[in-house]
Formats: structure tokens, C-alpha cells, sequence
């Protein structure tokens, strides 16, 4: 989801989301710690997926 998109949601919905996404950074290290992890870029890309939903939760705050 790009920042533009994201811009446009409310901040529970930012919230819900930010969650989500930690959940999945959990799993894919758990996956990635037994070896059963696919796609080891996935792991930065969910990274930069909640640096951006926590800039626009930062610039919606301020």
C-alpha cells in the first residue's frame, strides 16, 4: 500500500493496520528463523510497510 493510499484512512483504521502488519513481520521471522521462508525480501518490504503507516499516523497526530 503506498502513502497516498494510506493517507486517506482514518487513524483507527491506520492503527488496525500497523497491527496487522507487525503480526506478519512476526510470522515471516518466525519462517525465516526454521529455514521455511520463500521470499527473504518480503521481510524488508512489510518493515517499510510500517515505517510508512507510522509517518502518516505521526503526520495525522500532528
Amino acid at each position: 500500500m503506498k502513502a497516498t493510499e494510506m493517507r486517506n484512512l482514518s487513524i483507527e483504521e491506520l492503527d488496525a493496520k500497523l497491527q496487522e502488519l507487525k503480526k506478519e513481520l512476526f510470522n515471516l521471522r518466525f519462517q525465516s528463523a526454521i529455514n521455511q521462508l520463500d521470499n527473504p525480501h518480503k521481510i524488508t518490504e512489510v518493515k517499510h510497510d510500517i515505517a510508512r503507516v507510522m509517518t502518516v499516523i505521526r503526520e495525522k497526530n500532528a
